[in-house]
């Protein structure tokens, strides 16, 4: 009878432990090779993680809401169908031997210990979300998510002599992240007054306390999901920490839509969808390497101006939204950004993103118009200084002049810019010529750039 032990993987070389947010799979179920089987949440992705191996999943060492670290023993699957099936209690999650990989192939286990009595542990308060225990003393999965922090925090947090439950936090239901803590630290949270005191929350980066409506009848009343409770909190942070101002610019994009009808099929041949998208991230990768301040972010009273220009692309997925990172865009040809485009979306709606993909951005791009939205004003995600907001792409009249000089009226392909930004390092000229000479280098694409 063969065992393949399935372990927590390391989903990038700083992660040092990960969360099972949920099963794919219930005990005694068969899964085939590759199939996913559960659901991880570490501080930089979430992730599906495919069965190892096809059999039957026999035991469960580790429960939904659990935090362990990584090459911890998660779950066992039997080759044999024939093979009896048990549940581990969820306190016992064990370390499995060090490993590389997922999955290793086991003899059959030992004896197990007795697990060690536990007593109920009040959690912490959440800067998400008030916890109350059940009245049993058994944490719910969400309770153990919002109580839990990587080592990495937990380590910064006593250095710092920091309360961890007094930061706001952005990570998978309402987990503490190492941005959020740096960022506490950075924003200059005050020192305690003595050894083993609790730091206040500073106002402007207190738990977001969202007003109570009183319901009337026969209104649904649905508790926030987990993404769309980050997501709240997130953006209220955003709007708190900059100071928003938004420029809207319109482009006629007949240019570019005349160079995707001559070049589309060439690029679809190679596998590669060539939208309007890949044009305009093309365009603000030239131009924020001449526009520095726009590809910056703020550090206490310093500018960070950024080396390299990573550009993110809003992904609207069906539970929430998510912004993976194209990499040193500016190096890339309009072929390669419509690819890692492509791909970028592709494996973002399969949960097939790596951390490293959703980290250093340093400008993002959001894409409402292909909702059909004229414009809008978007939330800087920080801690960037701006957002590129693009307004649906259509087919309008505008007036244009002759060679002649005389005015007529005609049919172009027009859609509007809108940047959002953060007016403690962007003055509005500097956005502005930003804009106008994304706007000059899209009306005036150069073929020879296809």
């Amino acid at each position: 009878m063969a065992r393949v032990d399935v372990l927590m993987p390391q989903m990038g070389e700083s992660i040092a432990e990960g969360t099972l947010s949920k099963w794919l799979k219930k005990l005694g179920d068969e899964v085939k090779r590759d199939e996913p089987l559960f659901e991880i949440s570490t501080d930089k992705v979430d992730a599906e993680i495919p069965a190892p191996s096809a059999g039957v999943l026999a035991e469960i060492k580790v429960q939904e809401g659990q935090t362990v670290p990584v090459q911890t023993l998660v779950a066992v699957i039997e080759t044999d169908k024939s093979a009896s099936t048990t549940a581990a209690p969820s306190a016992a999650a064990q370390r499995a031997p060090a490993a590389s990989g997922a999955a290793v192939a086991s003899s059959p286990p030992a004896p197990k210990p007795a697990p060690a009595a536990t007593s109920p542990v009040p959690p912490r308060p959440s800067p998400s979300a008030p916890v109350v225990p059940k009245g049993d003393g058994a944490e719910t999965a969400e309770e153990r998510l919002r109580r839990k922090s990587t080592p990495l925090v937990r380590k910064i947090a006593a250095e710092h002599q920091v309360d961890i439950s007094t930061i706001p936090g952005t990570g998978f239901a309402g987990r503490v992240t190492k941005q959020d803590i740096l960022g506490f630290i950075e924003r200059g949270a005050p020192a305690p007054t003595a050894p083993g005191s609790r730091l206040p929350t500073p106002a402007p980066t207190g738990p977001v306390q969202h007003p109570v409506v009183e319901p009337w009848p026969g209104d649904r009343v649905e508790p926030f999901s987990k993404i769309r409770k980050i997501t709240a909190d997130h953006m209220i942070m955003s709007r708190r920490t900059s100071a928003h101002v938004t420029s809207f610019f319109e482009v006629d994009y007949s240019r570019v839509a005349e160079l995707r009808r001559k070049h589309k099929a060439a690029y679809a041949e190679r596998g590669v969808n060539l939208t309007y998208l890949a044009f305009i991230v093309k365009t603000c990768a030239e131009n924020l390497r001449t526009h520095p301040v726009v590809n910056a972010a703020v550090s206490g009273d310093n500018i960070i101006y950024r080396r390299d220009v990573n550009i993110g692309i809003a992904v609207a997925l069906d539970w929430g939204l998510i912004v993976p990172v194209v990499k040193r865009a500016d190096e890339l040809s309009l072929g390669g950004l419509a690819r890692a485009i492509n791909d970028l979306g592709e494996r973002a709606r399969t949960k097939k993103l790596l951390p490293d993909e959703i980290q250093r951005g340093t400008f993002t791009i959001t894409n409402p118009g292909v909702f059909g939205s004229y414009a809008g004003a978007p939330i800087i995600n920080q801690p960037q200084v701006a957002i590129l907001g693009v307004g649906a792409i259509e087919k309008r009249p505008k007036v244009v002049t002759l060679p002649d000089g005389t005015d007529t009226i005609a049919i172009r392909t027009m859609g509007l810019l809108s940047m959002s930004y953060d007016h403690r390092v962007v003055d509005g000229a500097d956005a502005d010529r930003f804009l106008a000479d994304v706007k000059r280098a899209l009306e005036d694409f150069p073929e020879g750039a296809i």
